[in-house]
């Protein structure tokens, strides 16, 4: 909106913008270091660890296309709040939580407010700041540091709260952020009109429950078997349900996801390059944390610390570097040279060892990893939204995000399965363990590099600006 362009509070709004993607994002990795103390005290296996993460993907990930959606037609203003407040009382839940199935259920919780706020959160950055390409560039590039900033920052701020706190401060501390959001709102963001239309509810029944089965079936395999009749038949049942989703939106006058808007020039790509992305990344920072605890023997404090400088590295690479490439070399070369990046450092953490240290076995491969994640996230997020139509924007960015959720889940439940089938499980021995989370990098090596030759083959053409014209490298978004 052009008078938001004057408004000087768009800076600011832009500030809470950027701490709402850092939240719902941080929220998938806080809980990463406190992940031992909370297997003793609820009670999870070692495989089933991985569901504190995933109830929250999974509902993330599943309902982003409906935050979209309601977005779209009740205003991202209105939707921004209502997932504040969701977030808040599912953190509550979860850091209440005294038995296993209410922990999981407060995760789920936070994951749907999630959704609603993440989708919301970019359809107001483009209210404010999309009349200005040169504005939306700097936006864009505070907006995209935030998210695996986010990510990075919650692996030592879970440390540092559940080594001095207790592990249910590491949800408690969303809900001071939540009321913060709740008052600024109203004054900051900018309104815009509903609009007519229907709220696709079965599609998101689909989505979501297709991609809990899929999940469910990866994390279940290790300890039933790939071939067993139950990993089979859940498996089949998630890519039913995902199948006649795809249906139902072909078939639906109002749909959740209308399937023209994957004509969209490089929309497929760049939302590849962004799956590929989480279902390396994600794995990384979770096994980490286990080989940094359970291996080398680090409290949770000093294991969070251990990952503070990948913070440090995607904040330079985003703010300071990535925009500058980006105007340089264009958005593609990059995500295919942060993959590949990425690939090389997921390798790199492959040959860690049972008596490793940490200035040699994890600093410089994190580092390296943490520098393709910088080089490839906002290139690939900006290009997946370049060519959307303005009344489809919170659309597009639930299904950017929604790609990088599911890689996230699906990333995750595979390697959880390689590395338990690898040694993983067994506790107390370094030997064994440091096989299996070895195993889950390479994995994650793998999947990076396949998404680096994705993006190399698909991303060929320059993203259309939304008039139709191309856009030329300086000009797309760098979400």
């Amino acid at each position: 909106m052009s008078q938001s362009q004057a408004d000087p509070r768009r800076w600011v709004a832009l500030a809470l913008i950027a701490l709402a993607q850092f939240m719902v994002i941080m929220d998938t990795s806080i809980i990463g270091v406190a992940l031992p103390e909370m297997r003793t005290d609820l009670g999870f296996s070692q495989e089933n660890l991985s569901w504190v993460f995933n109830a929250y993907v999974v509902a993330f990930g599943g309902l982003l296309l409906l935050g979209g959606r309601l977005s779209d037609l009740f205003g991202a203003k209105r939707v921004f709040s209502l997932g504040w407040a969701v977030l808040g009382l599912g953190s509550l839940a979860a850091g209440l939580a005294g038995a296993v199935w209410v922990e999981l259920a407060g995760r789920a919780v936070q994951g749907v407010g999630a959704a609603l706020i993440a989708p919301s959160a970019l359809t107001l950055l483009m209210m404010l700041f999309g009349g200005n390409p040169k504005e939306l560039t700097k936006a864009f590039a505070l907006y995209g540091a935030a998210a695996p900033a986010g990510g990075t920052a919650g692996v030592f701020l879970g440390g540092l709260i559940t080594q001095y706190a207790g592990w249910p401060w590491v949800f408690y501390i969303n809900i001071p952020v939540a009321v913060l959001a709740l008052v600024a709102t109203p004054a900051l963001m900018p309104a815009a009109p509903a609009r007519r239309g229907s709220v696709d509810v079965l599609g998101a029944i689909l989505a979501t429950g297709g991609l809990g089965a899929a999940v469910y079936a990866v994390v279940r395999a290790p300890e039933t078997g790939w071939g067993s009749a139950e990993t089979l038949l859940v498996l089949a049942a998630g890519v039913g349900l995902i199948v006649l989703f795809l249906v139902l939106q072909s078939k639906t006058a109002q749909p959740l996801m209308p399937l023209r808007i994957l004509r969209t020039p490089n929309l497929a790509g760049a939302n590849l390059a962004q799956l590929s992305m989480a279902a390396a990344w994600i794995p990384m920072w979770f096994f980490l944390n286990l080989y940094l605890q359970q291996v080398l023997g680090l409290g949770a404090f000093a294991s969070g610390s251990a990952l503070l400088p990948m913070t440090v590295a995607i904040m330079i690479m985003m703010i300071a570097l990535a925009p500058r490439l980006i105007a340089r070399f264009g958005p593609d070369p990059l995500v295919v040279a942060g993959l590949a990046a990425l690939a090389a450092g997921m390798l790199w953490l492959s040959f860690a060892r049972p008596d490793g240290n940490y200035w040699v076995d994890v600093l410089p491969a994190s580092l390296l990893a943490a520098i393709g994640m910088a080089l490839a996230f906002i290139p690939s997020l900006g290009t997946a939204i370049a060519g959307a139509r303005p009344e489809e924007g919170g659309l597009a960015s639930g299904i950017v995000n929604t790609s990088y959720q599911i890689g996230s889940a699906l990333g995750l439940a595979a390697m959880t399965a390689v590395a338990a089938a690898h040694g993983s499980r067994e506790l107390g021995d370094a030997g064994a363990l440091t096989d299996g989370f070895s195993a889950a990098f390479l994995g994650a090596a793998a999947i990076a590099a396949v998404g680096a030759i994705l993006a190399a083959v698909t991303l060929r053409k320059p993203a259309n600006t939304t008039d139709g014209s191309q856009a030329s490298p300086d000009s797309v978004p760098a979400h």
